[in-house]
């Protein structure tokens, strides 16, 4: 089988620049990179992970050891410097965004509006919501900016209060209407029929299972032209 690269990382200080960098891995990997307190760094054509400025050696060390156990505990394959290996397999727990994320799971299988609507409420509720919850985290983290001492936080302060009314209300207002509309419509989804799986009494063969036709097959891509085939004109 050929090599998955993207299950497969580097934890190692630099040897030019002494930093600690971690490199390769999917946005899983990244995604567990970051909780173990990487920073990401964000190239043209690569996105790798250091750690955070300031930290003393042993914190260093303590970084680097924890997001190799990490890694490791969820099957990825991890070369680091020999300080920072460890038989540590950390419990993993499910993230809220993991939690988020299966709404969408749940839209995916929805057969009808009401059930379409049902779960984008979950997003639009004006109380307990989720872009309720998002807008009230924005100006949680403004308010932290505005006592933070530095000169540009009270301008990260403005722009955290702009984003939560400019951006997210509207996309809150935008989908909270399209999902009244939802409601409203009372229609089955016509490519999402319920399967029982129960074949008809009058079906004469035992090997029936049921009478529901396959899922579509996805088209392949089409073949690259050749190698100095000219593109039609439009």
């Amino acid at each position: 089988m050929p090599r998955t690269t993207d299950r497969f990382l580097d934890i190692r200080r630099d040897p030019y620049s002494g930093e600690l960098l971690a490199r390769g891995g999917d946005l899983e990997a990244h995604s567990i990179l970051q909780r173990a307190g990487f920073v990401a760094v964000v190239r043209l054509h690569e996105t790798y992970h250091r750690a955070p400025t300031g930290l003393t050696e042993a914190d260093v060390s303590r970084l680097a050891t924890e997001a190799v156990g990490r890694l490791r505990a969820v099957g990825y394959h991890v070369d680091c410097d020999e300080r920072f290996d460890t038989e540590a397999r950390p419990a993993r727990y499910p993230t809220l965004g993991a939690s988020v994320s299966h709404l969408a799971e749940r839209l995916r299988e929805a057969t009808d509006t009401a059930e379409a609507a049902d779960i984008l409420t979950e997003l639009t509720a004006p109380h307990d919501g989720l872009l309720a919850g998002f807008e009230e985290t924005l100006r949680a983290l403004a308010e932290f900016f505005d006592g933070l001492g530095d000169a540009s936080d009270p301008h990260t302060a403005r722009r955290l209060r702009y984003l939560a009314d400019a951006y997210v209300r509207v996309i809150h207002s935008d989908l909270a209407h399209t999902r009244e509309r939802l409601a409203d419509r009372h229609a089955p989804h016509p490519g999402r029929r319920t399967c029982a799986e129960h074949v008809p009494d009058h079906e004469p063969e035992r090997s029936a299972v049921c009478a529901c036709p396959p899922p579509p097959r996805a088209l392949p891509a089409p073949a690259p032209p050749p190698v100095g085939a000219t593109r039609p004109r439009r």
